[in-house]
């Protein structure tokens, strides 16, 4: 008997153990890797804007213009940064309403080393600092996109008004409304999933899927881009001089270092360094390439050659074309991406 209740004991203790450390395994915890892999993809994405974006756009207007889009390209990244620390980040991912967040987190307030941001699996952190520092270079190369629509046909005093009125009621909101959510440690039941999704951005709650800134990011910056076009007008002598790219060879750097930069703006964006991320990082490649090709195909066929420009452009459709779906996608449809883009 005694040796009976002995053995009850050991295995109600080793049921108390193993439920215990159930239990300290589900705690959140900060990932170290995904730490280290986020800290890399802030880099690639800063390397997009700088100098990426600003040779790629510098490349293409004229060589008296060229400073000037460098220096609107490097002064939009500095402007946005120092706003997204200010109220952007607060807005953009913080509890408010369906549209805005709100300001709780103005000037950072409450994010410390030891803050944590939730990733896309439960109990899996990584340190708010970092998520911060990584949403800042999105946050930072869609204005600059923009530019590009209105090249040579802006005052510098106005491309920073703009810019920080657009950051402010363009960015910001559709930030919110798409990728604002309480994280998955918040969907506990259904009860808790319907509280939890009451609280998300409203494109969010309504299931739009954009893995990393087909909206936020290409569409939003588009229509700002198109308006612009259609407000400012042609650029001076359009039509009547020839108006051709400075220097293609910078253009075609600009284009590489985007195309490297967005591994970390795809991959990065499923904010752990796992399987999904390996499949985006290889999606991107792939659409990428394909929308080359196709491109290169197409041109060859209508004006009778390919062109370096034809090259970097059709890289950058595909690009384009894969962010939102590359999480989705597999390799094959990544190739068919690629290819429409390209066409």
């Amino acid at each position: 008997m005694k040796k009976l209740l002995f053995g009850s004991a050991l295995l109600m203790l080793s049921g108390f153990t193993d439920l215990a450390f159930a239990e300290e395994i589900a705690a959140p915890t900060v990932n170290k890797g995904d730490t280290a892999w986020m800290i890399v993809a802030t880099v690639l994405v800063s390397l997009m804007v700088i100098p990426g974006l600003a040779l790629f756009y510098g490349g293409m207007v004229r060589a008296k213009n060229m400073l000037s889009i460098l220096l609107q390209v490097f002064v939009i990244f500095s402007l946005t940064a120092i706003l997204w620390a200010l109220y952007g980040y607060s807005i953009a991912f913080t509890e408010g309403n369906a549209f805005f967040g709100g300001f709780s987190k103005a000037f950072l307030a409450g994010v410390t080393p030891d803050s944590m941001a939730a990733t896309f699996s439960k109990g899996i952190y990584i340190p708010e600092f970092i998520y911060v520092a990584f949403q800042l270079t999105f946050s930072a190369i869609t204005p600059a996109l923009i530019i590009g629509a209105f090249a040579e046909r802006i005052k510098f005093s106005a491309l920073l008004l703009f810019t920080v009125l657009w950051f402010s009621f363009c960015y910001l909101p559709m930030a919110h409304m798409v990728w604002y959510w309480a994280g998955p440690d918040a969907y506990t039941d259904a009860s808790a999933a319907e509280a939890a999704g009451a609280t998300a951005g409203f494109l969010f709650q309504k299931g739009a899927l954009d893995f990393a800134g087909g909206t936020v990011v290409h569409i939003n910056a588009g229509v700002a881009g198109l308006v612009g076009c259609l407000m400012i007008g042609k650029r001076i002598g359009y039509g009547k001089e020839f108006i051709a790219p400075h220097s293609l060879t910078m253009n075609m750097v600009g284009a590489s270092l985007l195309w490297v930069g967005w591994f970390g703006f795809n991959a990065g964006s499923n904010l752990e360094a796992n399987g999904l991320a390996a499949l985006v990082f290889l999606n991107t490649l792939l659409a990428a390439a394909a929308a080359t090709l196709s491109w290169l195909a197409i041109e060859w066929l209508v004006r009778g050659k390919p062109s370096l420009l034809g090259a970097t452009s059709g890289a950058i459709a595909g690009l384009v074309a894969i962010t939102p779906a590359c999480g989705w996608a597999g390799p094959m449809g990544s190739i068919f991406l690629g290819l429409v883009a390209g066409a």
